[in-house]
């Protein structure tokens, strides 16, 4: 049975994203082979208006589930940062979500602990730990980049260790 679950790090300026495929030939965890479908970012510029960044997403975000066809969409829960930053950060996820809505796509959603979690079984690993840990789950030689993407990544494979 293959899955295949896309993770989305939702940011205004920078989306990243990360689509991985599970394999699993039996009913042991450790016979699943996950190998990395596809990664990178979302980008959108500051120069923009508002709106018109947020139809960007909207129409990107539509192209990359019609390419990708995920089975599940594994999102990073909202984290508050400032509250300017956040408030840009929610019309985003308010446009993946509403993505989501439109091709009946099932979501998870992980906060930042949650996923530093999963994958270095420490709730409060720095940023460089859980990428490194993402590059050794998908046997990647080097740490996908940029660091949206690599985070985006993280999502996803949370939502296969929670399955």
């Amino acid at each position: 049975m293959e899955k295949r679950i896309l993770g989305l790090d939702p940011g205004l300026a920078i989306l990243g994203f990360g689509a991985i495929t599970c394999q699993q030939s039996s009913t042991q965890i450790q016979d699943t082979i996950v190998n990395v479908l596809d990664f990178g970012v979302i980008r959108t510029s500051a120069d923009t208006e508002v709106g018109q960044r947020l139809c960007t997403l909207f129409d990107d975000l539509h192209t990359l589930i019609d390419n990708l066809q995920p089975d599940l969409v594994a999102i990073e829960k909202l984290f508050f940062y400032r509250m300017s930053s956040t408030i840009l950060v929610a019309q985003a996820r308010g446009v993946v979500m509403l993505a989501l809505g439109q091709h009946h796509l099932p979501y998870v959603e992980f906060t930042p602990a949650q996923i530093k979690l999963a994958l270095t079984g420490y709730g409060n690993a720095d940023k460089s730990e859980v990428q490194e840990a993402v590059a050794r789950e998908l046997d990647l030689a080097e740490i996908p980049r940029p660091d949206d993407a690599s985070d985006a990544l993280a999502v996803a494979l949370t939502a296969w260790f929670q399955l």
